[in-house]
């Protein structure tokens, strides 16, 4: 079976909007916790999988390379199990420029999955939390997980932004990669890849910074984790549930808006919408 010709992907893009904006409300809440769920089972195997190399700096490539391994996990779950993220949502653009959906809708329906996202998110920090799984190799992954997240809510607002935009530029490539992509080895292949550029890169995702910065504060409060963390007093000072939002999700969340809707979903639109196959 042949795959999707770019038109094609388009016209697939603007039904799947359609349909999934159509859901009842309940069950948009539940895809998307689980989506959630998901994304933070990939960010925790990937951070599991590196954070000794990470703390390296010989070694802080090959621990970048490993998380880019096993992040798009999360995503192939979403893709293959079935779930919603705000992310990849971006695309619901498509079908608004279709005059399929109003934007008040695809808006609203971003605003229902972000929230779901988040709560599937905060469930899988806390449980994290509590499991103990923070105490490997004497206490370094849990200092790791609070060096990352302190490292997320130091960012400038512009520099959050544009690593927002660059990765979900990146993330909705892999959507529309693998929507023209019909057999099941060719879609995890371009999930493999492309998400793991984005988390090779250091890139910004909002919804895996929804796992990320929460797990980090709430392993801050353990001493032992802390003094693992070796870093900086300002940045430890500055990773707090206030900081979660004005330092990080808000630049981050604008930028991936802007690089899926706009570098993705608007500029796929105008380039290929006038051939895109009519409906009978």
């Amino acid at each position: 079976m042949e795959n999707r010709t770019h038109e094609e992907i388009l016209a697939y893009t603007s039904d799947s909007g359609y349909i999934r904006i159509q859901r009842k409300m309940h069950a948009v809440l539940i895809l998307s916790f689980l989506g959630g769920t998901f994304i933070s089972f990939g960010a925790q195997t990937a951070n599991t999988m590196a954070y000794n190399l990470l703390a390296n700096s010989d070694t802080y490539g090959l621990g970048r390379a490993l998380s880019g391994m096993m992040f798009g996990a999360g995503l192939m779950l979403i893709v293959f199990a079935g779930g919603e993220l705000f992310t990849g949502n971006a695309l619901f653009i498509v079908s608004v420029l279709d005059r399929r959906v109003k934007i008040r809708t695809m808006l609203f329906s971003w605003l229902v999955v972000y929230i779901g996202n988040f709560a599937g998110c905060l469930f899988i920090a806390w449980m994290v939390y509590h499991s103990g799984l923070f105490n490997f190799s004497d206490g370094l992954l849990g200092g790791m997980t609070i060096k990352i997240a302190a490292y997320k809510t130091s960012l400038p607002f512009h520099s959050a932004f544009l690593m927002g935009l660059m990765c979900n530029w990146l993330v909705c490539l892999a959507i529309w990669v693998l929507s023209g992509i019909r057999d099941t080895a060719g879609k995890i292949l371009s999930i493999f890849f492309i998400i793991g550029a984005f988390v090779i890169s250091g890139y910004e995702h909002s919804v895996a910074n929804m796992f990320y910065i929460p797990a980090g504060i709430l392993a801050k409060q353990n001493p032992f984790w802390l003094e693992k963390a070796n870093t900086a007093a300002a940045q430890l000072d500055g990773l707090n549930w206030a900081t979660l939002f004005t330092k990080n999700l808000i630049p981050v969340t604008l930028g991936n808006i802007v690089g899926g809707s706009g570098m993705v979903g608007i500029l796929y639109w105008l380039s290929f919408s006038s051939a895109k196959p009519q409906k009978k």
